[in-house]
C-alpha cells in the first residue's frame, strides 16, 4: 500500500508543477503547431494572405521575365518590365507595411499568447538585410513578455520592409539615369526580390499568429478598419468566407519551409 501513497503524492506533485509552470496554457498545447482559426478569422487570413499570394507572383513573375529578355539581348524590353516590377513592389511593400502597422494598432486588446517569430539573418540574400536583421534581433532576447515580444517583432518586420523598400528604389532610380545597367545590377535586384519575399511570407505568418488573439468584436473593427486603408479588403463580406480553417492554404508550400 506504501507504494500507492508514493504514486499519489507524485501525480498531486506533477499536477501542482504543471500549474505552477502554466504547461496548461493554450499556447503550450497547441506549440509547435498552430491552433485552429474561427470561421471568421479564417476569412480575413485567407482573403489578406491569397491578396499578398497574387501581388508577390506578379512581382516574381515581372522580374524574372526582365531578366530573361535581358539575357536575350532585349535590353529596352528588359528594363520596361523593371518598370513594371518596380510598380508591383510599391504596391505589395505598401500593402505589407499597412497590414504590419494595422497589427501594431490593435496588438494593444489582443490576447497574444503565441511566443513571436525570431527572424533568422542568414535566410536572407542581400548584404544590407543580413546586417541589419542581426543587428535588430538582440533586443528581443532580453524580452519575456510574449505581447511585447510580438510588438518588437512586428516593428522589425516594418522597418525591415521599408527599408529594403528605398533600397530598391535607389537602385531602380539611379539605374533609370544611366544608360548602362551592369549585371551586377540585375544581380542585387534578385537578391532584393528574394528578401521582399522572405518579409512577405514572414507578414502573413505574423498575421496567422495575431488572429487568434482577437475576440469577435475586435476582429470586426480590425477589418474594417483594415478595409478602411486597403479598399480591396472586403474583410466583412461573408461571400469571401473560407473554407478552411486550418492556416496554409495560401503559401502553403512556402510557408513550410519557414522554421
Amino acid at each position: 500500500m506504501t507504494w500507492l501513497w508514493q504514486v499519489g503524492i507524485l501525480v498531486a506533485v506533477g499536477v501542482l508543477l504543471r500549474r505552477i509552470l502554466q504547461m496548461d496554457a493554450p499556447w503550450l498545447r497547441s506549440y509547435p503547431g498552430l491552433p485552429r482559426l474561427r470561421r471568421d478569422q479564417a476569412r480575413v487570413y485567407d482573403l489578406v494572405a491569397r491578396d499578398l499570394q497574387i501581388e508577390a507572383a506578379i512581382l516574381d513573375v515581372a522580374l524574372n521575365d526582365a531578366i530573361e529578355e535581358r539575357d536575350a539581348g532585349n535590353n529596352e524590353v528588359a528594363w520596361r518590365l523593371v518598370r513594371l516590377a518596380a510598380s508591383a513592389w510599391d504596391r505589395l511593400a505598401g500593402t505589407t507595411v499597412t497590414l504590419l502597422s494595422q497589427m501594431s494598432k490593435y496588438l494593444p486588446v489582443a490576447n497574444v499568447n503565441t511566443p513571436a517569430r525570431r527572424m533568422h539573418p542568414e535566410r536572407f540574400k542581400s548584404e544590407s538585410m543580413i546586417d541589419y536583421v542581426r543587428l535588430h534581433q538582440i533586443l528581443p532576447q532580453f524580452v519575456f513578455h510574449s505581447r511585447l515580444r510580438f510588438q518588437l517583432h512586428l516593428r522589425l518586420l516594418r522597418r525591415t520592409v521599408e527599408t529594403l523598400t528605398a533600397e530598391f528604389r535607389h537602385l531602380h532610380r539611379g539605374a533609370e539615369r544611366s544608360e548602362i545597367r551592369p549585371l551586377a545590377l540585375w544581380g542585387r535586384l534578385d537578391l532584393h526580390l528574394h528578401d521582399l519575399d522572405l518579409l512577405t511570407k514572414e507578414t502573413v505568418l505574423a498575421l496567422r499568429d495575431f488572429l487568434p488573439s482577437l475576440s469577435e468584436d475586435e476582429l470586426r473593427t480590425f477589418g474594417v478598419d483594415l478595409h478602411g486603408q486597403v479598399p480591396r479588403f472586403a474583410l466583412c463580406d461573408g461571400a469571401t468566407e473560407s473554407k478552411g480553417l486550418l492556416a496554409g492554404e495560401p503559401f502553403s508550400s512556402a510557408l513550410r519551409s519557414l522554421p
